[in-house]
């Protein structure tokens, strides 16, 4: 069996290579604006490089590759429905080479068996005056291979970090570089029919390029060759399919079940993602179904006999969000058995979407510390503002507590009213989360010091703040709606971490800490006071140290 990352790098480097041609011949095209001369100059230099030996084994060696795999694509696809741009770039994939025939025919071929000129203003003679058919062709066949390209392209880069930053002027470019070359070409062909006027100059041109009937034949043969050569291949493959569809009947069916109830029969062979496709039920595939951007996964109950072993493809891709045991790719998963799938991201995900590139989508038990930090009488303050002074004080308050909390190494989990919770150690562990909690709470405490200063004149008293750190055990996940979605966490720590941010209050201290982020800090807090409280909804006292200013952790 073929290893399916080794058969995509192919497709995509195969791909590549017959884009970066198309590229350069639409550049060449595009050189008619200046002037037919400066086409041919470019030309003249490609020629040397697609020409040469090397250069024509790799140009025809990538495009017969290219076909064979995405026969090959097309042999594997248990199902024909899938979203609109891929079918685009698929029809388009299989109506290039029927243009190509009779292109190569016309150009490569005419050239090398029988000594045919080669250069753009014969080119562009025979496509503006003696066969404008030819020249309509050639025109549709350039942009119909760049748009497969550029499909193709656009689903190989739209994964990388940087690519939405980069969205917007690369289809510019992809819209700007067809017009471009259509545009030279007709420029250049306009240039050589205002020679072609001259009786003797056309008769010449025309003597010099004329080919035998004999040699027409035999084009017009090799190109209907090719033509029905590559029917041939794709109606052997649709048959192919239908076999292997009337084969797998008969090894019996299996059932997926969705979270609305549903529950779809498909045949052995088949993948969830296309069983949700057949179905047409919502699925979420940024990468088309490729197995590179996780977008598809879904958490799965069934028995371990009707799932396969992950590939090395699944496996890679599943690491990199930190998926759970119980979550797979459905692009990548064919059962052998009925399953219940529940997809994990929703139909509309972007590639823009944090989700896509998520480790916490799924969600899991981490020990982690917590902090929670409110402003004190914040209500009475704001009811002596205007609503933009509320606003802006607000938002001068949350700048210089996040930057606290992030040059900590905590994340900002949310901000409620004129609240904040944080956490941290999600990805680096109780010990060095509990240490950056501490380290956040005296940087919270120094930053408000200036803060105050600042806005002294703008503030009848200092802002005061009460902040409660709590480590635990907690679930950590994406939680919300739509474009709300973050990462957050739930769980008694959480709530206990938010208790102890209230009794400052009642205590009159800025900070208080529970005796766990102490010891997984290895933080020695033995000069604050030590008490043991009795925490609503735990059975267990809490030990708990009291510290006046967050600032004072540093002493």
């Amino acid at each position: 069996m073929l290893n399916p990352q080794l058969v995509n790098k192919a497709r995509l480097y195969s791909g590549l290579t017959l884009f970066t041609y198309v590229s350069i011949h639409l550049i060449n095209h595009a050189l008619g604006l200046v002037s037919v001369e400066a086409m041919q100059a470019m030309l003249d230099v490609v020629e040397q490089i697609w020409e040469s030996l090397p250069g024509t084994i790799v140009l025809y060696g990538a495009l017969l590759l290219h076909i064979s795999l995405a026969l090959l694509a097309l042999y594997r696809r248990r199902s024909l429905r899938m979203p609109g741009t891929e079918a685009a770039q698929l029809c388009l994939g299989f109506l290039i080479p029927f243009l190509l025939a009779q292109h190569l025919a016309s150009t490569r071929l005419s050239y090398d068996l029988y000594d045919g000129d080669d250069t753009y203003r014969a080119e562009l003679l025979k496509f503006f005056t003696l066969s404008p058919s030819s020249g309509v062709l050639q025109i549709v066949l350039l942009i119909a291979a760049w748009i497969h390209g550029s499909i193709g392209v656009n689903y190989s880069l739209r994964l990388r970090p940087w690519y939405p930053e980069l969205k917007t002027s690369l289809f510019a470019l992809t819209v700007l570089v067809p017009v471009l070359a259509v545009l030279g070409f007709l420029e250049g062909g306009r240039e050589v029919a205002e020679m072609a006027r001259d009786p003797e100059w056309r008769a010449r041109q025309i003597a010099h390029h004329a080919l035998t009937p004999e040699a027409i034949a035999h084009l017009e043969h090799l190109v209907a060759w090719m033509r029905g050569t590559m029917a041939v291949l794709i109606l052997a493959v649709l048959a192919l399919r239908l076999v292997r569809r009337q084969w797998q009947r008969r090894r019996g069916t299996f059932r997926v079940s969705y979270p609305d109830g549903r529950r779809i029969e498909a045949l052995f062979g088949t993948s969830v993602l296309e069983v949700s496709r057949m179905a047409r039920i919502p699925h979420a595939s940024v990468c088309g179904g490729r197995g590179r951007c996780s977008t598809c996964r879904v958490r799965v109950v069934a028995p371990a006999s009707a799932l396969p072993e992950l590939s090395d493809l699944e496996m890679k891709v599943l690491h990199r969000v930190a998926a759970a045991p119980n979550v797979r790719l459905a692009c990548q998963l064919r059962p052998s058995g009925d399953l219940t799938v529940t997809p994990l991201l929703m139909p509309t995900v972007g590639v823009g979407d944090k989700q896509v590139q998520s480790r916490h989508m799924t969600g899991s038990e981490r020990e982690i510390a917590i902090l929670f930090a409110d402003i004190r009488s914040f209500t009475e303050l704001a009811e002596t503002k205007l609503p933009y002074d509320v606003v802006f004080l607000l938002n001068r308050y949350f700048e210089e507590m996040g930057r606290a909390i992030e040059g900590a190494g905590g994340r900002v989990d949310k901000f409620i009213g004129d609240g904040i919770m944080a956490l941290f150690g999600v990805e680096s562990g109780i010990e060095a989360g509990c240490r950056a909690a501490l380290a956040a709470a005296a940087a919270m405490s120094e930053r408000l010091v200036h803060l105050n200063q600042v806005l002294s004149a703008d503030l009848a008293s200092p802002l005061r703040i009460g902040i409660g750190i709590h480590a635990g055990p907690a679930i950590v996940g994406e939680m919300g709606f739509g474009q709300t979605v973050s990462v957050t966490a739930i769980g008694d720590a959480v709530n206990t971490a938010s208790r102890l941010e209230t009794m400052t209050k009642e205590a009159g201290v800025q900070l208080i800490v529970s005796e766990e982020v102490a010891r997984h800090a290895a933080a020695d807090l033995d000069r604050f006071p030590a008490m043991e409280i009795m925490v609503r909804g735990r059975v267990q006292p809490l030990t708990i140290r009291s510290i006046p200013l967050g600032s004072d952790l540093a002493g």
